[in-house]
């Protein structure tokens, strides 16, 4: 683990900017700490270039005391309209190099420990994929759950983009980091609290809002669905999801801290591209949704 924050700073997070959009680039341009000392977690979904990506967390890493990034599934595409064309863990490799260069905390690097209000607690960037075990009623296998996805034409965009290079699968990855991400949260200090972020989360319930259930598949993995009780989890950030809100889960939060397409957030009431507030924070107890349209509203399915 790394320096601490001090200070009387404030502990953010966000996710899903998505700046390929001129409205996300606006709202990125428009974000600014409250104070010197505010930290800034990013759960993913930058954008799909490294140009992009590295335009947006540069930015974000000259305004913020501290930026951590865990990688979505969009900075992870070989997407055709990028001039950098790695797949796999190659081109997760360069995005890791990318943000070193940049002063920004990946999911290789030590944990950095928040001690400012609300600390010390562990901040915990991960990087875990998904395995297709959160399948649809009635599915048994991934290629039931898969056949069932194309028939109702909402499948992840993941499928053609999403190269798992040198994995023979998405899922084979996924186990493998799965593995490796275990190991580092077990080696914590005892009695040391953590704030995991991943860009899925680390619990199925969640997803349980989608409009399109099937889309759960490319949403995360049952090998974690006991991670909040075992490493002392004190709130799990996430994104992906495209519902912004707060969920309690066996007494643990879940904080969901999408931005989101421009679709989804001009119907929303409140204003766009706020960031999260993860510390200092009351906890007043069981809660429901909170900030989100709770409709499941998740775009780019194709």
């Amino acid at each position: 683990m790394t320096s601490t924050a001090g200070g009387a700073g404030q502990l953010w997070a966000v996710s899903d900017l998505h700046i390929g959009y001129e409205e996300n680039r606006a709202l990125v341009e428009a974000m600014r700490p409250a104070s010197d000392d505010d930290w800034l977690l990013v759960a993913g979904d930058v954008a799909e270039t490294v140009e992009d990506i590295r335009w947006a967390l540069g930015m974000l890493a000259g305004r913020f005391r501290r930026v951590v990034w865990a990688p979505g599934n969009h900075e992870l595409w070989t997407h055709p309209k990028d001039s950098v064309t790695l797949r796999g863990t190659e081109r997760y490799e360069h995005l890791v190099e990318v943000c070193r260069g940049l002063g920004v905390t990946t999911p290789e690097d030590p944990y950095p420990v928040w001690d400012g209000p609300g600390g010390p607690v562990a901040v915990a960037p991960l990087f875990l994929l998904y395995d297709y075990s959160f399948l649809p009623d009635g599915c048994a296998t991934k290629d039931e759950g898969l056949a069932y996805a194309h028939g109702t034409g909402i499948v992840c965009a993941d499928e053609y983009l999403l190269h798992p290079d040198p994995y023979p699968s998405r899922e084979a990855w996924c186990r493998a980091r799965v593995a490796e991400t275990e190991a580092r949260l077990a080696a914590l200090p005892d009695g040391l609290p953590v704030i995991p972020v991943n860009h899925y989360p680390l619990d199925r319930h969640p997803t349980e809002v989608l409009w399109h259930p099937e889309f759960a598949m490319w949403c995360g993995t049952r090998l974690t669905a006991d991670w909040h009780r075992r490493f002392r989890v004190d709130t799990m950030v996430y994104g992906h999801l495209h519902i912004p809100r707060t969920t309690w889960h066996e007494g643990v939060r879940f904080e969901e801290v999408s931005v989101g397409y421009p679709r989804e957030w001009r119907r929303r009431s409140g204003p766009p591209g706020q960031l999260r507030l993860i510390r200092p924070y009351e906890n007043t107890g069981e809660g429901g949704a909170d900030g989100g349209d709770g409709t499941g509203t998740k775009g780019g399915f194709r």
